[in-house]
């Protein structure tokens, strides 16, 4: 399975502050749970390479 493979899996995303002073991303589908903690460096490593893939995509659309 690779970033191109689709799959018919529904799943949601929620983003917030621990109490911890950690960022988290919770996925959930179904009966399955990911929580996943980032200091707050790594997160906004994580939002800047959302940024480019963005931007990146908008560039593949726009042929």
């Amino acid at each position: 399975m690779g970033i191109n493979t689709e799959k018919d899996i529904e799943a949601n995303l929620q983003i917030g502050p621990t109490d911890q002073g950690m960022v988290r991303l919770f996925i959930y589908a179904g009966d399955k749970e990911i929580p996943m903690d980032f200091d707050p460096e790594e997160a906004e490593e994580i939002a800047e390479e959302i940024r480019a893939a963005a931007q990146a995509a908008k560039r593949i659309g726009k042929r």
